[in-house]
């Protein structure tokens, strides 16, 4: 495996294989959000991905490639829910064997979806326990391909697929984005859409949007080296918990990215309520987070065009419902 990053060429490519397979979302307005910010905001609506999120895009671009070698004995991956499910999916369409580390306090939905797409599930303590050790012993004992969450170039050109749908309807609308707004935890996502965005709008400012206790990508893109999330931080946003930058993904994202900064849990509870009572989209904490920066002041959208991507829709019900039926200023 090479361990370059992917090029803009290698995002086209991931888009050709991803035809007939993968959603292309839409770039939704939202003169709600526009009041409220005092600028254009723009809705890339990744929730209406296949298995309910961006994740989607990557698993398929790297199990896609696999040799009949491979595939015979099957693909390891692990994750808290989103990238689970993709793999989970993505298996089932290649008819490969499927293994999947799950933390033991994912969303039960998360966890129960990813058991009916196919896969078998392991699940283990997040804070006891190594996710990477559970899978390489997966890896060593069956022979299993790993198909990591972010950080490898496939993946990552998958995600960046996104980015490039984002770019094309900007150009075919005439407008120039003067920001976007990506959920961020281990950086693939934010790396593939980057190297979209940037290449067509060079003058674009991308930024990491993360929860606070876990602003690991906006503190290691100040130091210049990898930095790590407080242990003893916790968050309501399951999907971005990954404790520290990818090695891959950092070393796109500190020459791409604007900044990065961090955003409450009660900021986005809030963006949740708004995306449902406004646009009737659905939405995971995760998912919701940039959304989040936007209304909540944390980033400057005014006399902007600013576009957000809502990254995921598969929210706990319980807790989805529990958001909703709160009063939010």
């Amino acid at each position: 495996m090479t361990t370059a990053p992917p090029s803009l060429d290698d995002i086209k490519d991931a888009a050709q294989r991803l035809k007939g397979f993968a959603v292309r979302t839409p770039l939704l307005d939202c003169p709600a959000a526009d009041a409220v910010c005092n600028g254009r905001i723009l809705i890339k609506a990744e929730m209406l991905q296949r298995t309910g999120s961006f994740k989607f895009r990557g698993a398929y671009n790297r199990i896609s490639r696999l040799t009949d070698g491979e595939r015979k004995k099957g693909v390891v991956a692990f994750s808290s829910g989103n990238h689970a499910q993709a793999v989970a999916a993505v298996s089932g369409i290649f008819g490969i064997a499927a293994t999947i580390v799950m933390p033991a306090d994912a969303p039960a939905m998360k966890i129960d979806a990813t058991r009916q797409y196919g896969a078998t599930v392991i699940l283990y303590d997040r804070f006891t326990e190594s996710r990477e050790d559970i899978a390489a012993e997966v890896v060593k004992t069956h022979g299993a391909t790993l198909v990591p969450p972010f950080d490898h170039p496939l993946i990552i050109a998958g995600q960046g697929t996104a980015g490039l749908e984002i770019a094309e309807d900007m150009l075919e609308r005439s407008i120039a984005p003067d920001q976007v707004l990506v959920p961020c935890s281990g950086g693939g996502l934010i790396a593939g859409i980057a190297t979209a965005i940037t290449a067509q709008f060079p003058d674009c400012g991308v930024h990491a949007i993360e929860p606070s206790g876990f602003d690991d990508m906006a503190r290691s893109l100040i130091s210049g080296t990898r930095e790590t999330a407080n242990p003893e931080a916790r968050s309501i946003c399951d999907a971005l918990l990954v404790p520290t930058p990818g090695e891959l993904t950092f070393s796109i994202n500190k020459k791409m990215l604007a900044g990065g900064l961090a955003v409450s849990d009660d900021a986005v509870r809030a963006a949740m309520a708004f995306a449902f009572r406004n646009m009737k989209l659905v939405t995971e904490p995760g998912g919701a987070i940039a959304l989040a920066a936007a209304l909540s002041g944390a980033i400057d959208c005014k006399d902007r065009t600013t576009v957000v991507v809502m990254s995921g829709g598969n929210v706990d019900p319980a807790m989805f419902a529990e958001i909703l039926g709160q009063s939010y200023d």
